[in-house]
This record gives structure tokens, C-alpha cells and sequence, in this order.
């Protein structure tokens, strides 16, 4: 399925390669930290601990954890969807309602209807997560049904990349789809629509950069079985679907009638570093579009109305990996901020292949350098090779990052290029507003004083952000590039380090207090409920039993923060502290650990 900037190509090449470039000492740290999980399989796997579940059984939807989408996709300039679709999306399509074939199971009802709102003949719903709820690793596991959907009908639970990064940069993973084109479902010997359930991962990749694919989106799913075929129709019957996920390894399943089933045939490699962040969730029922063989109202045959019925949505702990944050996870950062730098003391940082990305934006006239670093053991060093090309590359947060509080600051880098090269340096927020200062040849700019080696540059953030880039949502946070007027005429080497934001105010590292304003509530034999009354976001980490420490976005509801904790049991011990904003003293708080015992 596919949201804003997401064209659904089954045509995509399978073919993976890394899509950012790295120093030759940077690339070969970041192997190391990725084959540290080498022995972890989602073929065995280890369930853990419910991390966080929704299960509809109230009275109406949580809009503390759903968005409900009121449009035909025009209203974001992508009418319908970027997949052609039909529907126009209505939140009086979504209710919780008791299940009409399965007596006393309340579920998220999501109907399509044949209705006429605008342009549309259609209408149906949609939810997600974004900026809500947020999941990275774990066993994700969704019960559904599906209505008849004849052709036409496509429905989907799948997840996005939180990353501000366009579709496909910020990754697609599709839990489950039905509905697909005839030609697809050839595959598998041409079942019904009601008799065919798929899924698939979709990220950006240079090998699929061809002609017709300009999006260079690459599916898991071209030529390569990833599908169930069930003996019966699944429509208007409730099956399980599960996506194991770890950091190296995805496996995708679904459970029928007890017995669990894989999509694929083999686990899927973790290749790319989309799939290593962090995913909101989605659900929703399509009318038409180019995934189906209805590209026009009249091609519609599904009987309508028709409802999709989730039952619930569970996250668990898979082989002791596994996060939920609930809430905006973007906090304004205070004194100095690191985007590139091993020793320099600093508050908080970015770490390349973890929460950020270094990309060489022109491969054919910049490859890999040789240049040592400026200071620890990581650099960006680049060797440009094409005089009268363009350079250029940079570091981006894998996140958006807050840097409001460094408007009156300065940005200070170390910096190893020849005199005669012109550059800019630039930064861009996830508006895709950019600002570049210029640092000419042959001249002291910004305190740069090039003599052939390492030398630091200190450029005024206000400078840098100019009149247009949003501090408080920040993407790339670091960039260079040639001067347009003035290429280089020679081949050279240059290198970057040590790149920090610096507010120009002190801050204190924050203490750890005993307790703080913080609690536990036992609220049942299964639950416990960790409350904060500080008034801004919260953060919670425990453990339980000495297990893997789970760190989770609090829920914030006026200047109370909670978070319930489920599937514990009589005996369990309980280790917590918290992490909070103390908008008082302008700092986060770090709590002691603290325990309970389940009663």
C-alpha cells in the first residue's frame, strides 16, 4: 500500500545495494556493529513480553493513537494516493462495532461504500499512527478479515518509515494485501482475489534507478513468491497475520486456522538502513487503483458496502528486541549537538548507520578517500577524481532533529581541502528548505584558514539557517557542496570531521534524582501503570525479570504522563526509572532505578 510520494511498481528489480557512501573507516565500523546480530533468526524466534496492543474494544476510535484521513489524496496533491485510487477517504467509514460473524468480538470496522462524495463514486477509511505511535523490531501481529473484494477492493495493513525522508528513502512494509491484479495472482495459479493474501517491502535502492522506475523503489515481491494461497476464501473470516522483524532478519506469516504459514519461502535480509528505524502503522480499505484490475469505477465488481474488520493490533517482544513510543518523538536538543564527532563532548549526537546517514551525492565524480581523521577513529573523506563535475554529499538525520535552541549559535566543523577549491556548506529542514554559505577559493571565510591541513571553520547558525529553514525540524543537518560558478579544475582530496552545533549556552548535565515526581500503579493482575506528573514529555525504561530493557514515550494528557505495561504476571519484578522534561530547569531528568513486584 502506498502513501504520500508511494507508487506501487511490481516491476521493481530485487537487486539491493547500500544507497550512501561512507569513508573507508566509517563503512568498515558500521560492518562490524551489523554482523553483531549475525546469529539471531526470525525462523526459531523467541517471543517476549506484549510490548503494546490496541484492541478495539471500546466505544470509538482512540484518536490518541489513530488518524483518520478525509480526502481523495488532493488535498496533499497526490489525488488518489499515488496508486490512481478511487475511494475518497471518510472518517464516518471507521467505527468499533461488534463483529457480526464472530459473536463477542468487538473490532475496528472500515467499510467501503458505493457513495458519492466530489468526483469520487466511492467511499471508505483509512487510520495510522503517525506521530502517535511509532514501532521498531519485535513480532507485530494483526487479526483481520476482509470482505468479498470480487475486483476492486484492496485492503492492507502495512507500516511507513517515521524518517522525514521522502517514499521509498523512508521504507514500506506491507504486513498484508489483498485485491491484486489478475497477472499477479497468476503466479500462484490464478486463485480468486478472495484466495490470494500477500505481502512485501519496498525501499529505495540504486540497482532499481532505471528507466520508467524513476523512484528507484525496490519490492521484495518482483518475481519472488510471497504469498498464501488458503484452501477456502478468506472473505468474512478472521486470520492472523505476523511480521518478525530484527535488525538483520523480516518474515512474514499468517496464521490460518491454527496453523502458521510462511509468505515467502526464506526470511528476508535486512539490506537497508530504512529497516532498521523506526514504523508507524496503517490500515485501510481501497477502491480501485493500479495495484487492482480497476482502474475506473466500472470496473468495480466487489459487492458493497463492504468492511474490513480488524480485531486487534499487538506488538511483542521478539528475541529480546522490540520498542513502542507512543507521542512526537522529536525534543529540542540543548548545548552542543554532534553531527559528526568521536571525542568532542557533547549533550546528545547523531551515530552514522544508526541515526544518521552520510551520502555522496555524485558518484561519478567523488568516490571513497584515504585521508586519516581529524580526531577519534571515523571520518568523511572523499576523493573527487572528474575535474569540471559538481561534489557533493552530507549527513542526515535519520530523524528530524529540534535545534531551536541554537539560533543564536554557531556551527563549528574541521574541514581538509585544498585553497583553490571553492565550496558551500549548507542545511536543510524536512520542508525541503535549503541554505548554503559560500566559502570562495583563496579566501579566509568563517575563520577558515586553509594551509593544507586540517582547519576549523565556525559559521553563525543564523547565518547558516538564512531566512527560510525551520530549526525546529531539521534534516540535513550537514551539507557540502561545490560552487557552481567555479568548479574544480583539478582532481583533489578533502575530508570533514568533528562537525558539532553549538547553542553558546552551558548546560549542566542533567543529575539523577531519587525519584523525582513519578509512580507505578498496579492497576490488575496483568497491568502496571507508570505515571509522571512533570508537564512535558516522559520517557520510561524497565525491565522485566532482568530481561531486555524496553524504553517508551509516555502518553502526555495535560501535565500527566502514563504508560500501561501489560502481560505481566503474579511475581514479576518490575525495574524502572524515568527520563523527563523539566521545564523548569530547561534540562531532561534522568530518575533513579527504582522496582516492584507484581502482586
Amino acid at each position: 500500500m502506498n502513501n504520500q510520494n508511494e507508487h506501487r511498481h511490481p516491476e521493481h528489480t530485487r537487486n539491493w545495494k547500500p544507497f550512501h557512501a561512507l569513508s573507508r573507516t566509517l563503512a568498515a565500523s558500521l560492518l562490524l556493529a551489523c554482523g553483531a546480530h549475525a546469529t539471531a533468526s526470525v525462523d526459531n524466534p523467541q517471543i517476549g513480553q506484549l510490548l503494546w496492543s490496541e484492541e478495539f474494544n471500546g466505544t470509538s476510535l482512540n484518536t490518541s493513537v489513530w488518524n483518520t484521513y478525509d480526502g481523495n489524496g488532493c488535498q496533499i496533491n497526490l489525488c488518489g494516493y499515488g496508486n490512481a485510487e478511487l475511494e475518497y477517504y471518510s472518517p464516518n467509514n471507521l467505527s468499533i462495532t461488534n463483529v457480526p460473524f464472530e459473536s463477542g468480538t468487538r473490532a475496528l470496522a472500515i467499510q467501503a461504500r458505493s457513495q458519492t462524495v466530489g468526483s469520487n463514486v466511492f467511499t471508505s477509511g483509512k487510520v495510522d499512527s503517525k506521530g502517535k505511535v511509532q514501532v521498531q523490531y519485535g513480532m507485530i501481529e494483526i487479526r483481520l478479515s476482509t470482505p468479498p473484494l470480487g475486483t476492486g477492493l484492496w485492503p492492507a495493513a502495512w507500516m511507513l518509515g517515521v524518517s522525514p525522508q521522502t517514499w521509498p528513502r523512508n521504507g514500506e512494509i506491507d504486513i498484508m494485501e489483498m485485491g491484486h491484479r489478475a497477472s499477479v495472482r497468476a503466479a500462484a495459479g490464478s486463485p480468486s482475489t478472495d484466495r490470494f493474501t500477500g505481502s512485501n517491502v519496498i525501499t529505495w535502492q540504486q540497482a532499481a534507478c532505471v528507466p520508467g522506475n524513476e523512484s528507484c523503489a525496490a519490492s521484495t515481491a518482483w518475481q519472488t513468491k510471497n504469498w498464501y494461497v488458503p484452501a477456502t476464501s478468506l472473505a468474512n473470516r478472521f486470520v492472523t497475520y505476523r511480521m518478525y522483524w530484527l535488525d538483520n532478519q523480516m518474515r512474514f506469516t499468517v496464521v490460518d486456522n491454527g496453523v502458521e504459514r510462511n509468505m515467502y519461502d526464506a526470511p528476508l535480509p535486512v539490506n537497508s538502513t530504512a529497516l532498521q528505524a523506526p514504523f508507524y502503522l496503517l490500515l485501510n480499505l481501497a477502491v480501485g487503483g493500479n495495484f487492482t484490475d480497476a482502474a475506473s469505477p466500472g470496473q468495480v465488481t466487489a459487492p458493497l458496502p463492504g468492511t474490513m474488520y480488524v480485531d486487534y493490533v499487538r506488538v511483542y517482544q521478539l528475541d529480546g528486541k522490540g520498542s513502542v513510543k507512543l507521542g512526537n518523538q522529536t525534543v529540542p536538543e540543548v548545548g552542543k549537538f554532534g553531527v559528526f564527532t568521536d571525542t568532542t563532548a557533547v549533550n546528545s549526537k547523531l551515530v552514522a548507520g544508526t541515526s544518521s546517514d552520510i551520502f555522496l551525492w555524485n558518484g561519478a565524480s567523488s568516490g571513497a578517500g584515504n585521508t586519516a581523521p581529524f580526531e577519534g577513529s571515523n571520518v568523511i573523506a572523499w576523493n573527487y577524481t572528474a575535474p569540471g563535475q559538481w561534489f557533493g554529499g552530507g549527513v542526515q538525520a535519520r530523524q528530524a532533529r529540534d535545534l531551536s535552541n541554537f539560533r543564536n549559535g554557531t556551527v563549528k566543523f574541521r574541514i581538509k581541502i585544498p585553497a583553490n577549491v571553492s565550496f558551500n556548506i549548507g542545511v536543510g529542514d524536512t520542508y525541503t528548505n535549503q541554505n548554503w554559505v559560500n566559502f570562495p577559493a583563496n579566501t579566509t571565510a568563517y575563520g577558515l584558514v586553509r594551509n593544507g591541513d586540517w582547519a576549523q571553520a565556525t559559521v553563525p547558525v543564523s547565518t547558516l539557517l538564512g531566512p527560510k529553514v525551520a530549526a525546529q525540524s531539521l534534516l540535513d543537518v550537514f551539507m557540502i557542496s561545490s560552487d557552481a560558478n567555479r568548479l574544480p579544475a583539478s582532481t583533489f582530496q578533502f575530508a570533514i570531521d568533528d562537525i558539532v552545533w553549538d547553542s553558546g549556552s552551558t548546560v549542566t548535565p542533567p543529575p539523577t534524582t531519587p525519584s523525582g515526581p513519578t509512580s507505578v500503579t498496579q492497576t490488575s493482575s496483568t497491568m502496571l501503570q507508570f505515571n509522571t506528573t512533570t508537564g512535558s514529555w516522559a520517557d520510561v525504561h524497565y525491565t522485566v525479570n532482568n530481561g531486555a530493557q524496553q524504553n517508551v514515550r509516555m502518553r502526555l494528557d495535560g501535565s500527566v504522563n502514563t504508560y500501561v505495561a501489560g502481560g505481566l504476571k503474579i511475581g514479576d519484578v518490575v525495574r524502572y526509572s524515568f527520563t523527563y522534561w523539566d521545564t523548569t530547569r530547561n534540562f531532561a531528568v534522568d530518575t533513579a532505578q527504582q522496582s516492584y513486584t507484581m502482586k
